[in-house]
């Protein structure tokens, strides 16, 4: 994945000065082993650094402030060794911006109970600090994510980990841009948004470029990168006769390869993380994107269509959190049912742009009409998706507040053939199962544009929306929907009433 970014987890360990010196350097090297441990472990996904062992007021504020200014640092693992009263901690925490997981554990896994003394009693209690910790945090409404368990059991490393990911993520987000190719879709609701809103909760901005401005960038690109592309094509993929070296309909993939050029070369000039585009806003183009887009999004870029610019940041956060996992994530799309009563299930595609990353198999290259925008056929990678536990996410802009949505599925494979649909595509069951997911989906005011994924999991969307402060609901197999509608009033009074609780 291009342009995955790789900052590091600070380690900051509480304790006081009451302990003394010999009792302190204990903790400090204790706390080195556990972060060596971490690093160690394959599970986790980001360089853990130790900081110094922190025992007094000023010593937490001006950490805290450090780790606002560094660019290097996505966020805090905090744990309590010892006992660290919690008053030292207010004024860091009320400075602190970047996301924080408190690692409930110990240093030793196992009680040594036959040796266990008042002087170990008094160097192993961060079962005494974890709780003065968890009241500071509640207290100021920190947002956090508590881990509980020894640092070397797997599960807890993958809970850490999963964090890790998060914090990649939202790291990336931060000052992150978004293109707008053209405006959104006309008289689409669910595509728009406030961007001031967004920029201010999610850390991301977005500004729209004219067509013209691609199409500038396109006819920069010169003839032998668009032959030296082609011919990447047919190395990558099952290409068309027609769209071969040679083939009656080869300009046609010439020209997708100049979208691709130019559209790369436009979003590496501005630092983009993602764009999005509309058919109905494509002056001076010959084709609406399709394969570009697809390779784009497979190399990282975040991708959503008709202007959808929230998905497209969600898109871009998904693979940023998925980088190092295999599986796949793709912008997607809720089409069809079947609503047989024998198997009910969904079938997800787009127009053109499903990311091949969730591709099974080895993709095709294809040229067909669109039979829609009245522009010329635009090539396109075909393939099934592959079968696996998966998620779908959304994020809607709900006036007062963001909403991210979450439905676990099972993705399978097409039950049958799909000959005459010449898109890439998934089908997937819905859990607990479709009237249920898709009513609960329905009543949260769910988009139709998604982020699709086998590698995130709705753990990592929940961390997502902790670290960012808004609204999660998750449909899962343990949905009821009249729980799941009754959880959705319920948000409604907590997010109108949370932001009066302040931080203190």
């Amino acid at each position: 994945m291009k342009n995955l970014p790789a900052p590091e987890i600070w380690f900051i360990t509480g304790s006081q000065h009451l302990y003394g010196e010999g009792p302190l350097r204990q903790v400090a090297a204790n706390s080195r082993e556990i972060v060596a441990g971490l690093n160690a472990s394959s599970r986790i996904p980001l360089n853990v650094v130790f900081k110094p062992v922190l025992t007094r007021p000023e010593e937490i504020r001006a950490l805290c402030l450090e780790a606002n200014s560094s660019p290097a640092c996505a966020g805090l693992i905090v744990w309590c060794h010892t006992f660290s009263p919690s008053k030292m901690w207010i004024n860091g925490l009320l400075q602190l911006r970047k996301p924080v997981l408190h690692l409930a554990t110990q240093f030793n896994r196992d009680l040594p109970w036959s040796e266990i003394d008042m002087d170990f009693m008094n160097l192993n209690q961060a079962a005494h600090g974890d709780r003065e910790h968890g009241y500071i945090h509640t207290r100021l409404r920190l947002p956090r994510k508590v881990v509980v368990g020894h640092w070397s059991d797997e599960e807890v490393q993958d809970r850490v980990a999963a964090w890790m990911r998060v914090t990649r993520a939202w790291c990336d987000w931060q000052g992150g841009k978004f293109v707008r190719f053209g405006d959104n879709m006309r008289y689409v609701a669910v595509t728009e948004g406030d961007k001031v809103a967004a920029e201010a909760r999610f850390g991301f901005s977005v500004n729209t470029h004219g067509i013209g401005d691609l199409g500038a960038a396109m006819n920069e690109v010169e003839e032998t990168a668009i032959t030296a592309l082609c011919e990447e094509y047919e190395s990558l993929y099952s290409v068309a006769a027609s769209l071969r070296k040679g083939g009656e309909r080869h300009e046609a993939l010439r020209y997708n390869a100049r979208q691709e050029l130019g559209m790369r070369a436009f979003l590496e000039a501005g630092s983009f993380l993602g764009f999005t585009d509309t058919f109905e806003d494509l002056h001076g183009m010959k084709q609406l994107p399709g394969l570009a887009v697809q390779r784009l999004m497979a190399e990282g870029y975040g991708f959503a269509g008709e202007g959808d610019w929230k998905t497209a940041a969600l898109v871009r956060a998904m693979k940023v959190m998925a980088g190092d996992l295999p599986g796949g994530t793709s912008f997607m799309e809720d089409y069809t049912y079947e609503l047989n009563p024998a198997g009910q299930l969904v079938l997800g595609s787009h127009m053109l742009e499903v990311c091949p990353s969730i591709a099974q198999g080895k993709p095709s290259i294809e040229i067909h009409p669109l039979g829609i925008g009245g522009k010329d056929d635009p090539a396109r990678l075909v393939f099934d998706a592959h079968a696996g536990p998966a998620i779908n996410v959304a994020m809607m802009d709900l006036g007062n507040r963001f909403r991210i949505l979450v439905n676990e599925v099972d993705a399978i494979a097409p039950p049958h053939p799909l000959p005459k649909l010449p898109v890439a595509r998934a089908v997937w069951k819905c859990r607990p199962d479709l009237k249920t997911a898709v009513a609960s989906w329905i009543y949260a005011g769910g988009t139709h544009h998604t982020g699709f994924s086998y590698s995130v999991t709705a753990e990592h969307i929940e961390d997502l929306a902790e670290i960012a402060g808004v609204e999660v609901a998750i449909i899962d197999a343990k949905t009821e929907l009249r729980d799941f509608k009754q959880q959705l009033r319920n948000n409604e009074i907590y997010y109108h009433i949370a932001p009066g609780l302040g931080r203190l």
